[in-house]
């Protein structure tokens, strides 16, 4: 059996960095071989900090830069406020907190290197990172530093790797899969469907369980493809939509590459198609799309900011204040993040990643969170008050069809 260390091994002080370095070598080790108990029990080994940071890992470049961006956005404006009235509580004492942004680029190695970087730097969570495979790749190194990682990822994959510091923000893709294949599946007329992924964990997992609901309920899909998440050429595909009489394009793929489509698609005359995308769809660059040969539907476990009381009369005015326009993805859910975290270590009366792990997981703890009320984590890390919506995209504005839990 694993012997613990005494809290008199893992004193250290701001004069002794190999001591420290030690103390987070011992929390990483026991961490991965024994779990969250063994963080909480080795508790005593951090010093409390004089700035609290939060590390955020976000695509910053390339084709979803606006929608980790959005992320980042909300972290700021989070941290700006709370530091605005001093910073984080802690005892008797208040501590500010600080923003350390890496750009994961979508891509899995550079998010790990980007975890590497955040954890080097001393953050006390991570709100990291957008895509699934990205936050799956990168799990292991926060949770090897006892790191808390809050994704807005959805991918199921993410909270099931054995690993204590997952937490997720949303609904993850089984739900979202089955909102996306019923609804597509009741759709009046739709009896033909293509199905249509980037490749990603994201979207490959949610398109295979969306077509596995569509052939639940006995509904033709005569199209199944896998491309990548990079691409906008898809002549072939629109083609082969048009010579199979397609009624409903299921696509786990990104605005930027349903734009692509939907002009493709005009073109073709085909103006009986209906789109019916996930959540990388939902977003306000798809919303400017000229498409007036398709009909566009998106699901999506990210609820916008004005379906939230508490959006409409504080985060989005001054939102728009700060940043010149309304959110475009989850700036909101980010936003929440940074003040459930600091209300747990409000609470704690301590910055302790561990005793922060064990409070956000704890069923009894009813956080703050202005915007959307209701974030809170299971054991398993997934959120135990989640819903998915369907959005119809009409005259520029998404426009709320339906919401549920129970799909």
């Amino acid at each position: 059996m694993m012997r613990l260390a005494r809290p008199e091994q893992c004193a250290t002080s701001e004069h002794d960095p190999q001591g420290r370095r030690r103390a987070a070598g011992v929390v990483a080790r026991v961490a991965a071989a024994v779990g969250l108990s063994a963080l909480l029990a080795l508790g005593a080994c951090s010093s409390e900090p004089d700035v609290i940071k939060i590390g955020v890992g976000q695509p910053l470049t390339g084709p979803l830069a606006a929608l980790g961006q959005d992320m980042v956005n909300g972290v700021r404006m989070a941290v700006d406020e709370i530091n605005a009235v001093g910073g984080v509580r802690l005892g008797t004492r208040r501590v500010k907190m600080e923003v350390v942004t890496v750009d994961d680029k979508s891509d899995a190695k550079t998010g790990i290197a980007g975890a590497q970087s955040l954890v080097a730097a001393g953050v006390t969570v991570a709100v990291a990172h957008l895509n699934s495979g990205v936050s799956i790749a990168a799990a292991k190194t926060y949770a090897e530093a006892g790191v808390p990682q809050l994704a807005i990822s959805t991918n199921p994959a993410y909270t099931q790797q054995g690993l204590p510091t997952t937490l997720r923000l949303v609904a993850n893709d089984t739900l979202q899969a089955k909102a996306l294949g019923s609804y597509a599946g009741q759709l009046p007329g739709a009896e033909r469907f293509a199905v249509v992924d980037d490749g990603t964990p994201y979207g490959k997992g949610l398109a295979d369980a969306a077509a596995k609901e569509l052939a639940a309920a006995k509904k033709e899909v005569l199209l199944r493809q896998t491309t990548d998440d990079k691409t906008t050429d898809f002549g072939a595909l629109v083609d082969a939509m048009g010579k199979g009489k397609v009624d409903v394009l299921v696509a786990a793929l990104n605005d930027f590459q349903i734009e692509a489509i939907v002009q493709l698609v005009g073109k073709a005359g085909m103006q009986r198609l209906r789109i019916i995308g996930g959540d990388t769809v939902k977003t306000d660059r798809m919303a400017k799309v000229s498409h007036p040969a398709v009909t566009i539907y998106a699901t999506s476990p990210i609820v916008d900011a004005r379906e939230f009381q508490a959006g409409t009369t504080h985060f989005l005015s001054n939102f728009r204040k700060r940043f010149g326009s309304d959110p475009v993805y989850g700036a909101h859910y980010a936003y929440d993040t940074v003040y459930l975290v600091a209300d747990a270590m409000t609470r704690n009366k301590s910055a302790d990643r561990a005793r922060l792990l064990q409070r956000l997981k704890d069923p009894q703890f009813d956080g703050n969170a202005p915007v959307t009320g209701f974030m809170r984590f299971g054991a398993d890390g997934e959120q135990r008050y989640s819903a998915v919506a369907v959005y119809l995209l009409r005259d520029g504005v998404w426009q709320l069809q339906l919401r549920s839990d129970r799909w």
